[in-house]
């Protein structure tokens, strides 16, 4: 799953009543596990964990992800701090530690330290925090920014547009280019919402200007764009093949969020018009 359709699957886990039994499975369903790796869970099979206690209701271990647990109200912190302590999340190596009563929530990212509070009906405002649980990368500014992260919902139509056509996108085998490709589309729009791109809506206006209303060649600007904030400005004047001019306003970008491939799926008339919607309508950050 990708960030537009893990946002509408939390945005509909936290409308509908707090059920302290299914939470863990449908917050696991919610960030693409499968059916069957769900079903394994739930006969314990594949359940590594070891908490318990009078104010515990239950709790799911998934090695090498998520040890998550729902307690009674008020307990939230405390049950936090067992999950923390507890052997197997060491040995399992989970990364995260949630923890619910139904009415707050409090996480914690093991590998930063980063912790979350929030009220239960608020957190799919921070679903951004959890997104390395789908094997999606994020940048800290983009997932401490909940009006940027939901504003990922307004591209859920573009989204069903590209794959439409390009459905070799929705494949397993291309799942996490998609994944990467939506991620780095988020920041593009979170950059020109803070000020990280100069000039206003360099992004938007980019794709606006230099590319053919039939959306034929969107994907090749997109991809020099791409590749333009993986390249330092001390090294662009020998970037080869060499980046055109302009793509050269697009400032650099630290991390792994624009290294390797610069693919991008092929767009429509319609996925362009859906692209350039989504530039020109969010809400702007103070």
């Amino acid at each position: 799953m990708n960030a537009v359709e893990i946002e509408q699957a939390i945005s509909e886990l936290a409308e509908q009543p707090f059920d302290a039994s299914e939470f863990p499975f449908s917050f696991l369903a919610a960030f693409g596990n499968k059916d069957i790796t769900l079903k394994r869970l739930r006969s314990g099979n594949n359940n590594l964990s070891d908490v318990n206690g009078d104010a515990i209701l239950g709790a799911v271990l998934q090695r090498n992800n998520i040890h998550i647990a729902v307690c009674r109200a008020g307990a939230v912190g405390d049950t936090l701090k067992t999950l923390r302590a507890s052997p197997a999340s060491t040995k399992a190596k989970a990364k995260f530690l949630p923890a619910t009563d139904g009415q707050t929530l409090e996480a914690e990212e093991l590998t930063s330290g980063e912790t979350l509070a929030c009220d239960y009906t608020d957190f799919p405002n921070h679903f951004g925090f959890f997104l390395p649980l789908a094997g999606i990368s994020t940048i800290k500014e983009i997932r401490d920014n909940p009006i940027d992260v939901r504003a990922t919902g307004r591209l859920n139509k573009l989204y069903v547009e590209l794959l439409r056509e390009n459905p070799e996108w929705a494949s397993d085998a291309r799942r996490a280019d998609m994944n990467h490709f939506m991620a780095r589309l988020i920041f593009c729009f979170f950059a020109e919402d803070t000020g990280i791109f100069h000039g206003e809506s360099l992004f938007t206006r980019t794709i606006e200007q230099m590319t053919q209303r039939d959306g034929g060649n969107v994907h090749e600007v997109m991809a020099e764009i791409f590749r333009a904030m993986d390249i330092r400005a001390s090294e662009r004047a020998n970037a080869q093949p060499r980046l055109p001019n302009w793509a050269n306003g697009f400032p650099y970008v630290n991390g792994e969020l624009f290294s390797g491939s610069t693919r991008v799926p092929r767009f429509t008339r319609m996925a362009r018009t859906y692209l350039l919607h989504a530039g020109g309508a969010r809400e702007r950050v103070p």
